[in-house]
């Protein structure tokens, strides 16, 4: 069974501790990839000391690392610079913590199939994250689809990882049901190298983080796909309100879907 993850509400913290423990589950921090934190010095310090005081296992975790408007292979060596210091800011941050890894999405522009753009963007992903998880020996990395329209080009770069186990992809389930290509296709295409997935519900147009089963994905397919494709993943239930987390947690369980449920083969 994959360890499944919650985003815990600072504002509520008694409650996410105690959801966490009924739940086996470990915490995906969300506060920490808004520029106007990155930017804080003294509000990212007050957050990672407010994370360190809970009684709470940290070595588990993860956390969303910068995401708006990354673009590490960008031309333009402004953007490129910015982008990597963020990638190295949410690193850091993480460091410090203690926790396990950090979520970064891809940041391709959605449909553009260009093939010198693509061939720059492997290339300089692979050059980079290599770099980064040389810096960090202690993190992992995963790596999100966002806009990407297809697994295809998520899939070779996480290939290229396969002589690096602190690499993989972290499919995102919600958004690969938005886009045209079907959802076992992204499992099959993906499923070698999935180390990490974010779940919730939409009406398959709009990525809408509804609660899990009320929407119109098919968790019994997710279920299926999971076992078929032979995942065994940590799960993020990607929403903030702890009454829709532990909804969505109790529906999964109470019909005996992954990640409550055991693999078979």
């Amino acid at each position: 069974m994959g360890q499944l993850y919650m985003i815990p509400d600072r504002n509520r913290m008694e409650e996410s501790l105690e959801l966490a423990k009924d739940y086996h589950a470990a915490f995906e921090y969300n506060d920490f990839f808004p520029p106007v934190v990155l930017d804080d010095k003294k509000k990212i310090q007050e957050l990672i000391a407010y994370y360190c005081r809970q009684p709470h296992d940290r070595t588990k975790d993860t956390m969303h690392g910068a995401f708006l408007d990354i673009t590490i292979h960008s031309e333009d060596a402004l953007i490129r610079q910015a982008s990597e210091h963020r990638i190295r800011q949410s690193m850091d941050i993480a460091r410090e913590m203690g926790l396990r890894g950090v979520v970064f999405h891809t940041g391709r522009l959605h449909g553009f199939r260009d093939k010198i753009y693509l061939e720059n963007w492997l290339k300089v992903n692979e050059e980079f994250f290599r770099e980064i998880l040389q810096k960090y020996p202690k993190q992992h990395i995963f790596m999100e689809n966002m806009f990407d329209e297809a697994p295809d080009i998520l899939a070779q770069l996480a290939k290229r990882f396969c002589d690096e186990p602190r690499f993989g992809v972290c499919l995102d389930y919600a958004h690969a049901a938005i886009t045209n290509i079907r959802e076992e296709e992204w499992v099959k295409a993906l499923a070698p190298y999935i180390r990490h997935m974010h779940i919730n519900d939409n009406d398959k147009i709009n990525d809408l983080h509804q609660e899990i089963g009320t929407g119109q994905l098919d968790w019994c397919a997710f279920d299926s796909e999971m076992r078929r494709f032979g995942v065994d993943s940590g799960v993020l239930i990607e929403m903030k309100d702890l009454g829709r987390q532990r909804c969505s947690m109790e529906y999964l369980k109470k019909n005996n879907l992954y990640p409550f449920a055991e693999q078979t083969n």
